[in-house]
Formats: C-alpha cells, sequence, structure tokens
C-alpha cells in the first residue's frame, strides 16, 4: 500500500453552529480550551500523520484564520466555493498525488480513550472503511452503525473524485456499499458531531468533572463544571457553561447551559 496521506475537512460554514460560526471558523470554536481542529490533528499525530507532505487542511469559510491557526503545521487548501466532502478530495488530487486517504472531519469530537489505530491496522488500502459508532435503537445509517467522523479511502477511489461540489456519502461511500467493499470499524469510545450548539457544549462538558479554567483567567464568581478559556474573565456565576477565550461575564450575572464568546451569549436549552 502506498503512503497514508490525511485530510482534515474545515471548510464547511457552522451554520447550525451560528451566530458562534459569525466569530470562528466551526474548526477553531474551543472544546477543552483546545480549537477542534487541533483535536483533530493531534489524533492524525498519534499514529504518525503530520506535516504538511502528509497531512492537508482544506478551508473555506473564515478560510484566512484557519491558514493562519495551521501555519506549517499542514498542507492548507484554501477554496473559494464550498466544494462538500467529495469535491474537498478532489481539489487535493496534485497533492494527494495517488495515495490513499484518510479523511476526517475537523468538527468530530473524540473521547479521550479514542485511538484510530484499529481505523488504519491491517489495512489492504482496496477496502474501503468508515469508524462507526454503534446505533442506539434501530437501524443507523451503515447497517447497525452510525458514520463517526473519518474514513479510509483507496487511492483510486481518491483519484477519481471530480474536483466540483459533491459529497462522500453519494460518490463514495454507498457505491462501496452497494458493492460490498465497504468496511465499518467499531468505534471503541464516544464521538460526537459538533455542528450544534448542543452537542458542542455536550462536548466541553465530557471534558471537565468539575471545571477547566485557563490559567490566566480571572475568577471572582462562582465556577461550576463548566470551562473557561485563556483570559477571560468571570466575575459573575456560571453553570454547565463554557466562556470562550477573552470573553467576560459582569458581577451579577447567572450564566446556565450557556456558550458565551465574546458579546455573544447561546443558550442551550436542556431536554425536556
Amino acid at each position: 500500500m502506498a503512503e497514508l496521506a490525511a485530510i482534515v475537512l474545515a471548510a464547511g460554514e457552522g451554520s447550525r453552529l451560528r451566530p458562534l460560526t459569525t466569530l470562528r471558523p466551526k474548526a477553531l470554536c474551543p472544546v477543552g480550551n483546545i480549537p477542534m481542529l487541533d483535536r483533530a490533528l493531534a489524533l492524525l499525530d498519534e499514529i504518525g500523520l503530520a506535516g504538511p507532505d502528509r497531512v492537508a487542511v482544506n478551508a473555506c469559510w473564515l478560510g484566512d484564520q484557519v491558514a493562519e491557526h495551521v501555519g506549517d503545521r499542514a498542507h492548507v487548501s484554501v477554496e473559494k466555493d464550498l466544494l462538500g466532502s467529495a469535491g474537498s478530495v478532489g481539489h487535493l488530487r496534485d497533492w494527494v498525488d495517488g495515495r490513499p486517504v484518510l479523511v476526517m472531519n475537523a468538527d468530530a469530537y473524540f473521547s479521550a480513550d479514542v485511538t484510530i489505530a484499529a481505523l488504519v491496522e491491517d489495512w489492504d488500502g482496496e477496502r474501503l472503511r468508515m469508524l462507526g459508532q454503534r446505533h442506539v435503537g434501530g437501524e443507523g445509517e451503515f447497517g447497525a452503525y452510525d458514520f463517526a467522523g473519518m474514513s479510509l479511502l483507496p487511492a483510486a477511489t481518491a483519484a477519481s473524485l471530480p474536483a466540483d461540489h459533491g459529497d462522500l456519502v453519494r460518490l463514495a461511500w454507498r457505491p462501496a456499499e452497494a458493492a460490498g467493499t465497504l468496511d465499518v470499524i467499531r468505534l471503541h469510545g464516544l464521538y460526537l458531531d459538533c455542528g450544534t450548539p448542543r452537542s458542542y457544549l455536550h462536548a466541553n462538558l465530557l471534558e471537565v468533572e468539575e471545571s477547566l479554567i485557563a490559567p490566566d483567567a480571572v475568577v471572582t464568581g462562582e465556577v461550576r463544571r463548566s470551562v473557561v478559556g485563556a483570559g477571560a474573565i468571570v466575575h459573575g456565576d456560571v453553570h454547565d457553561c463554557v466562556i470562550w477565550p477573552g470573553s467576560q461575564v459582569a458581577a451579577g450575572e447567572q450564566l446556565s447551559r450557556a456558550v458565551r464568546a465574546q458579546d455573544l451569549t447561546v443558550r442551550v436549552e436542556s431536554r425536556s
């Protein structure tokens, strides 16, 4: 099998996560005070995928922020228009250069016990693989499983994807499923798609037992089971919250199940 390349998909507009994504691209929204994109790159690094020759990051919405954040840690492809998951791979055909590709969603949250080595272990490079999370009750997206954030594309599949808008579900996964050449590798641990305020808040709260407070944050209020970012100032009381870096909670404020991002406050209702 040829040397494996990896592409982290970080181009989306994050429309379901608005208004947070009017400030930052979804991939740079922090979970546990770490941008989601950095969490993705760290997982890839665990299996030896690092650097601009092995890892590419695509960007579009607020793409300059992504490019500046990534720097020389990966090859960055800033697209003029959204190309979808398949089109983004096709757009990077020259960089891929005939290699098989691991494609990972930048907004994929994995619990700390997750390793992705099982996805690539003993892969022959010929069959398409995806990471799957067992569906609770009834049928999942792919048999008993739902897609869990990353897939492996054989070199021939990656090379065949057009450089215009398209998605991997229609152009790669479903055809492989129909041909009997799709393998779903069960995820051991937890995956969340952080595409909504509810799932984004949930992922952050999974990162804390009591609270996670950046060393340079100023906190005089009561903070319970919350994440407080670098340079944040919290004089009010927060419970089950995410306070972005540099954001403030004034004295007398009481926030519960909310994300404070600069001047924005996104409240997340509890499930009834």
